[in-house]
């Protein structure tokens, strides 16, 4: 899938969270491709190693950075590496995210610790980070990325769900109080995206896929791309009177 192109994106230092694999990597490659200085964090150090070598094999400026997400400080710190090393950034995508599913009555306070942690806190914590850059350079974007499970209700989903509807608030308070700088803040809601990941864990059995396809308005699959086709549009000049929105891509699915 070629992306659209966003001049205006070049030489921008753009920072993805989990960016080593599915929706990540899309929004790693799109921003790349538009000409963006792109820093990307994960844990799943064969994977981010190697699409930042793809990347720069194709003459992309690309920068993987092992951080776990969970450790704060470690989040700080890569902040500033990517701070020293390439300028301040401009856009932050917040893209990190597991979707564990749990049944209701086995879940523990340290499951809901976790959860909220991996889905919820470095989504605040990155973007207090960000923000001083972004106010130094005079504009910015934060997309945040929610999920139509919040919306929708999805058993065994409970801490997942909690974590996606509170990013939603979470923006637009956010939006409110950054929007004197001129930095934006939106949230995505994908639908089902046919990440390797989701195909894997959820969809083996025959015909689940076309069960998914059927729910939807449209009879192509959500891709990773197509959601990294709308982070490019917010985070560009042309999503500039664009914030305190939450966008929903799951191509008109129940």
């Amino acid at each position: 899938m070629s992306h659209a192109h966003y001049p205006d994106l070049a030489g921008r230092v753009v920072l993805v969270t989990g960016g080593a694999s599915g929706i990540g990597a899309a929004h790693v490659r799109a921003f790349a491709e538009n000409g963006a200085n792109v820093a990307f964090l994960d844990i799943q150090d064969e994977a981010g190693a190697a699409l930042e070598s793809e990347l720069r094999l194709e003459g992309r400026a690309v920068s993987f950075l092992h951080c776990d997400l969970l450790d704060l400080d470690a989040l700080a710190r890569a902040i500033e590496q990517i701070r020293q090393t390439l300028g301040p950034v401009f856009a932050l995508l917040n893209n990190a995210a597991v979707d564990k599913r749990q049944p209701f009555d086995e879940i523990s306070g340290e499951d809901f610790d976790w959860m909220m942690g991996v889905n919820l806190r470095h989504v605040v914590f990155a973007a207090q980070k960000v923000i001083p850059h972004m106010r130094e350079i005079g504009s910015g974007s934060i997309v945040n990325t929610s999920s139509i499970a919040w919306q929708r209700g999805i058993v065994s989903l409970e801490l997942y769900s909690a974590a996606k509807a509170a990013i939603i608030g979470f923006t637009n308070s956010l939006a409110r109080e950054v929007g004197p700088h001129r930095i934006r803040a939106n949230a995505i809601a994908p639908g089902l995206v046919l990440t390797p990941r989701q195909r894997q864990l959820w969809f083996t059995e025959k015909g689940s896929e076309q069960r998914l396809l059927d729910a939807q308005c449209l009879p192509d699959a959500v891709e990773p791309a197509d959601i990294a086709e709308t982070a490019l549009f917010l985070c560009s000049h042309a999503g500039r009177a664009i914030t305190k929105q939450c966008i929903t891509v799951n191509a008109g699915s129940y």
